[in-house]
């Protein structure tokens, strides 16, 4: 009897931990039931596609493109009121109308609607997509909705509807002022559905115009439930700077339930034979044998600088 009882107790908790509701990783736990990114196909099952985000950009293997040009930001500038949220997975924001991209062979003007970040623990690896199997510690992603659509739900049938730009994030030895209001908001949203006003604009955000050029591009999907196949990516090649500290305060949020809000990242999937292109300023050779190309150059010129004097 006592074994039978032990078995329908294994049960009923094997069942609590099978929610339908969909978390990451770090969120796991009997305490909080929920399907994990191994088992987000058995939320959605769109979540399993041949079209889905976020994947390894293998530098050596993308194939450049001349009509991967300069894009036409519109609005960038303009400093908009909105609230910051914590909605219990991330912290995003909403942008009203007024923000577009267009140009960079997109082929249709799309709206800003929304950004939101993924992040690691306290400055670790935590971005979605990586570079040469290289994860930054944060990933920004600013969601853009083709002009003819009004919501998000107006797009889910068509393969163009939606243009993401992604930006990874670096550590550096200094603070980025550009982030300090948006860091400084952070602290009014730590709890789950916590919200505070923000006034910001898109260009704060984001690199100067002249360090976008660099860039990659693929078909993929939304990189949460329902996953949608429905995104063009654009994943900008040149990381923004945030201090260690700056990065460390995405990781005081809590998620649903008030654990730490860490490791907000769903694991690259598999690209299943897509292309990805890159801008004719994109490096064509892997990130991270180009960073040692520069620390050869750097060392080089030290070197013949020593010699000339």
């Amino acid at each position: 009897m006592r074994n039978l009882l032990l078995c329908l107790v294994l049960v009923l908790v094997y069942k609590r931990c099978l929610s339908e509701d969909w978390c990451y990783q770090s969120q796991m736990s009997c305490d909080h039931p929920c399907k994990g990114p191994a088992a987000w196909n058995e939320v959605n099952s769109v979540c399993g596609g041949n079209r889905q985000s976020p994947i390894n950009i293998v530098t050596k293997k993308t194939k450049k493109e001349s009509s991967l040009t300069a894009f036409k930001f519109t609005g960038y500038d303009k400093i908009f009121t909105s609230m910051l949220k914590n909605n219990g997975r991330t912290v995003s924001l909403d942008i009203p109308l007024g923000a577009t991209v267009s140009e960079g062979n997109l082929l249709h003007t799309y709206n800003a609607i929304q950004l939101h970040f993924h992040w690691g623990n306290n400055g670790s690896p935590g971005s979605e997509h990586t570079l040469d199997g290289e994860q930054y510690p944060m990933e920004l992603h600013i969601l853009h909705l083709k002009d003819t659509y009004i919501a998000v739900e107006d797009a889910l049938n068509d393969t163009t509807g939606q243009a993401i730009l992604g930006f990874f994030f670096e550590e550096s030895d200094s603070e980025n002022k550009e982030y300090s209001a948006f860091i400084a908001a952070l602290a009014q949203v730590q709890d789950a559905e916590g919200q505070t006003e923000l006034a910001i604009s898109l260009n704060s955000l984001i690199l100067s115009e002249r360090m976008l050029g660099a860039y990659y591009r693929y078909e993929g999907s939304e990189t949460t439930p329902g996953c949608s196949e429905t995104v063009i990516w654009t994943m900008f090649e040149q990381p923004i700077p945030l201090s260690r500290d700056q990065l460390a305060a995405f990781s005081t949020l809590k998620f649903n339930g008030g654990k730490p809000m860490v490791d907000t990242f769903r694991p690259v999937q598999p690209r299943k034979g897509r292309v990805v292109y890159r801008s004719h300023s994109g490096a064509a050779i892997p990130a991270i044998m180009f960073s040692f190309f520069l620390v050869v150059l750097r060392v080089f010129l030290a070197l013949c600088l020593c010699n000339f004097y």
